[in-house]
């Protein structure tokens, strides 16, 4: 008998669930579901225990597929797993019926008002469950180690739609309410079941993909991303068949805490995407490889977590090589390779070097506060160097083998390590895998990348560059980053005057222009600083942002006053995070 993960009350010698019939009722008024939970289980069970994930749910019922009552008890609430549901099953039961509700403050739900959404005429709903929160809207073994599939019914508001990642069955409007069912036949992982329920419109993108948004902003949208089929395709050739029928991509709200949500069949993307100029395109072709590398195959825990994003972070450089053009895709790596240093030296300060590691150990962490770009580019340049040492077509090779030998399951370090021993003998050892995976910081000698591009913005140095000088947003980006901090107040001054980086569309640009301002005491920034961070829940921007104003004695008051006004619009993941930070701040 063990927990299968640190992050989890599943135990290994307990009956696995393998599929879910879910019914919820949406209802804003008291921001609460009302749901029917149906697990099926592996196997007729023995007499004996039954351990679920859950948080803040009110359990009402639960019984047999017979309606016969299970006992059950709630344990108290852990701080970062919520609360043991344990049932006693009697022999031979082989699904079990929960009945329950949803708290208003579920961690991954957020309730919007219709002031908060584009069209201002209508609520709006959406989940975030990555990495641990399906468990407050619904009780499972909520592990990226038990993979489900479930059918979905969704009674909502009439006005609304609501949509799922999962493949659309039917829509019956009832007088007010609808009632929309969905089915997803392909296991997931638990973190991987998405909704969202809002005034919503389509437009058809190609023969396997459509965009949904909100009616104001869903042709923007279509235009920004009406290429996608070719990311698709260029990810068959690279990965092998898409296992999950469609591509289909939904701009969130705001307060949407991500950049994007690999949801098989929805993708959930920011609308700090659409930059009017697809520039950050390139997000779309992350979620996409995540097809492959995380919904394919994923990590076993929160522990391995570099096995999903680390992947993803190659296999989307590939994409993006294919769609863009080596140029666009060293520019990107030059980018992922400036916010690695950077972390890395952030944890390093804070004495968190553990986190620095590839195999992290995160028993009573919260993987949210966990969270940083360590997994995906220490994971990609860990991979990176593999191909390096065996040339791409060996490695091309060996990365079809990991996806088919793991198809549909997770994996740990250990398994992956193993499987790369027999697949390519001796490489590990070349490489010294052992310090990529267990060692602190980026190993000496970790692959870099040259272009013409990027030599051309490394040359730019710190010089101001002249009027009307045209640049890439991706080349701005990667110079506004690489300056050194502070520079010269006049410095910042003339560079605010001859570029529109205040009052640019795309963010990207814009936060790292935001950043050096801040740092450097630049404060005619700070209306916008102000206006980002009470209009943007994207935490990319969020928390470098904030902790530029609390580098500063002058501006740390001023983050704190800003995130009291703007935190109940923040999605409650953004929330939390950011409550942590700020407390953990000397300023």
């Amino acid at each position: 008998m063990a927990r299968l993960d640190p992050h989890s009350y599943a135990d290994d010698s307990h009956s696995k669930v393998i599929a879910v019939d879910w019914e919820a009722r949406v209802d804003f008024a008291s921001r609460t579901l009302e749901a029917t939970a149906l697990l099926e289980l592996d196997a007729p069970s023995l007499a004996g225990p039954l351990d679920l994930d859950s948080r803040k749910l009110t359990v009402i019922a639960i019984s047999d597929a017979q309606d016969n009552p299970i006992e059950f008890s709630l344990g108290a609430a852990d701080p970062v797993l919520g609360s043991k549901l344990s049932l006693m099953l009697p022999a031979g039961v082989k699904t079990v019926k929960i009945r329950y509700r949803t708290a208003p403050d579920a961690s991954a739900l957020q309730w919007l008002e219709p002031a908060q959404t584009a069209g201002g005429k209508h609520p709006y709903l959406f989940s975030q469950c990555q990495a641990i929160h399906t468990r407050s809207i619904l009780p499972l073994q909520d592990t990226p180690s038990r993979r489900i599939t479930y059918k979905a019914k969704l009674t909502v508001p009439a006005p609304l739609r609501a949509l799922m990642a999962a493949g659309f069955v039917s829509r019956e409007v009832v007088g007010e309410q609808a009632v929309e069912r969905w089915a997803m036949p392909q296991p997931l992982a638990p973190y991987l079941f998405a909704f969202a329920v809002g005034e919503l419109e389509a437009r058809k993108l190609g023969e396997r993909s459509m965009v949904w948004a909100e009616p104001s902003v869903v042709d923007a949208a279509a235009w920004e991303f009406e290429e996608i089929d070719k990311m698709l395709d260029a990810g068959e050739a690279l990965f092998g068949a898409y296992a999950w029928e469609r591509f289909d991509i939904l701009v969130m709200p705001p307060s949407f805490p991500y950049g994007g949500m690999e949801n098989p069949r929805l993708t959930f993307v920011t609308p700090t995407l659409l930059a009017k100029d697809r520039s950050q395109v390139r997000v779309i072709a992350h979620e996409l490889a995540h097809a492959w590398t995380g919904n394919l195959v994923t990590n076993s825990n929160a522990e391995h977590f570099w096995l999903n994003e680390g992947w993803t972070r190659y296999a989307e450089l590939r994409i993006t090589e294919v769609v863009e053009g080596p140029d666009s895709a060293a520019l990107l790596a030059a980018i992922c390779r400036h916010d690695l240093d950077e972390t890395v030296e952030r944890f390093a300060r804070a004495g968190q070097g553990a986190l620095t590691r590839l195999r992290t150990h995160l028993t009573g962490v919260d993987p949210d506060e966990a969270f940083s770009v360590v997994p995906y580019d220490k994971g990609e340049l860990f991979l990176r160097t593999i191909e390096g040492k065996v040339g791409r077509e060996r490695f091309d090779v060996f990365a079809k083998r990991y996806l088919e030998k793991f198809r549909f399951g997770a994996v740990t370090t250990e398994e992956f390590l193993a499987f790369t021993e027999v697949e390519l003998p001796g490489v590990l050892a070349s490489i010294d895998a052992a310090r990529w995976i267990d060692g602190e910081g980026v190993p000496e000698g970790a692959p870099s990348v040259r272009s013409a591009k990027l030599a051309a913005v490394e040359a730019m140095g710190s010089a101001l560059p002249p009027a009307g000088l045209e640049l890439s947003s991706t080349e701005w980006n990667l110079w506004l980053d690489r300056l050194p901090r502070p520079m010269p107040r006049a410095f910042c001054e003339t560079l605010d005057q001859r570029f529109p980086f205040t009052s640019t569309g795309n963010m990207e640009v814009k936060v790292s222009w935001l950043r050096v301002a801040l740092s450097s005491g630049y404060d005619d920034v700070l209306p916008e600083v102000r206006r980002v961070l009470g209009t943007v829940g994207r935490m990319k921007y969020l928390v470098p942002l904030y902790a530029a104003l609390l580098e500063r004695t002058e501006t740390a008051a001023l983050a704190r006053s800003i995130f009291e006004q703007a935190a109940p619009s923040y999605h409650p993941i953004a929330r939390a995070v950011l409550k942590g930070r700020l407390a953990a701040s000397p300023a």
